[in-house]
């Protein structure tokens, strides 16, 4: 069961979270496996997007954003899109575009950023959006501020909530092909508000050079968790491991149908709208070349079939109203 838990330090700006998705992750796997030719994930890619798929969720978790979370790493090498979506509700999917090969051995800038253009895009999708409102979009190279590649993900989003977020972070992430998790641990701000833990704000600069003291060794516990720790153990274990001296203050666990989970939210009525922004000249040649136009959902595998009617239909007076139901399984 894919599971979630966030903590704050008593007495200081810090929070954090540890997320486990099992049945969710395997779900996003075995579509993978199940629904396209090309079969399942080499094993550097599943780990990449186990990886970011653990990260969304953190992300999303912490920032309780309305709408959805898309976090993009897009590439110049055989990876040339990585998504993951996380909504509001903790639904989470995630896909790759590959083309080529890849060995087995491949490192994250042989499959993403082999000639350094490599980029890392956070876009917030408000679900509720007002008239003239846009997505938020923030993106990073994958490189440091030296020019060199980064070599993990977890190195990828803390330069990210470093540049775009004015946030230190502190993330450790694993992934194989039953788990995908990840760590998170970040100073809150504090000028001006009350400490979220229960103390009150500290402007006294002696205070402020104590409190980064204190996110420093916090930070340096956290990142003292291994790979094999994060996809072994249990969260109980994990915290005691490595904050057996902090007073956490633990909320409820965030599981079950509560919890994270997979649920891809592609439907027959937005695969109509694709197909009328391709246009009718675009859509009719299609058809009359194949004799109906077949859409792959790269999320779930879920098949949408138009024949010549159904593409008629969509650009008629008409449509505007949502296609038939007409799935192919």
């Amino acid at each position: 069961m894919s599971e979630l838990h966030k903590f704050l330090f008593d007495g200081l700006p810090v929070r954090g979270a540890i997320v486990r998705l099992t049945d969710a992750w395997q779900e996003i796997l075995q579509r993978r496996a199940v629904n396209t030719s090309t079969g399942p994930y080499p094993l550097p890619v599943q780990e990449m997007l186990g990886e970011m798929t653990a990260a969304g969720v953190l992300m999303q978790s912490n920032i309780k954003f309305n709408g959805a979370l898309v976090f993009q790493i897009s590439g110049d090498g055989p990876v040339k899109l990585a998504v993951t979506e996380v909504l509001t509700n903790l639904s989470v999917r995630s896909t790759v575009s590959l083309q080529g090969d890849l060995p087995a051995d491949a490192t994250l800038t042989d499959m993403v950023n082999v000639h350094g253009k490599g980029r890392c895009a956070i876009t917030l999708d408000p679900k509720d959006k007002q008239p003239g409102q846009q997505p938020y979009q923030g993106v990073v190279p994958l490189v440091d501020v030296d020019g060199q590649p980064l070599e993990s993900m977890a190195a990828i989003l803390q330069q990210y909530m470093r540049q775009s977020e004015q946030l230190d972070t502190v993330l450790v992430l694993a992934a194989n092909d039953k788990v995908a998790a990840g760590l998170i641990v970040q100073r809150m701000p504090i000028k001006g508000e009350a400490n979220l833990a229960g103390g009150s704000a500290h402007t006294d600069e002696v205070d402020q050079i104590g409190l980064n003291e204190e996110y420093n060794r916090i930070a340096h516990l956290a990142a003292s968790l291994t790979r094999d720790e994060l996809l072994n153990l249990d969260v109980e274990t994990i915290l005691h491991r490595l904050f057996w001296e902090e007073k956490l203050l633990r909320f409820v666990p965030e599981d079950g149908e509560g919890g994270p989970h997979f649920a891809c939210t592609c439907n027959r009525e937005r695969v109509g709208i694709m197909l009328r922004s391709l246009g009718q000249e675009e859509s009719d040649s299609i058809i009359e070349e194949q004799g109906m136009i077949e859409v792959g959902c790269e999320f779930c595998g879920q098949q949408y079939r138009f024949d010549a009617v159904d593409v008629a239909h969509l650009f008629t007076e008409r449509g505007n109203d949502p296609p038939a139901p007409h799935l192919v399984q």
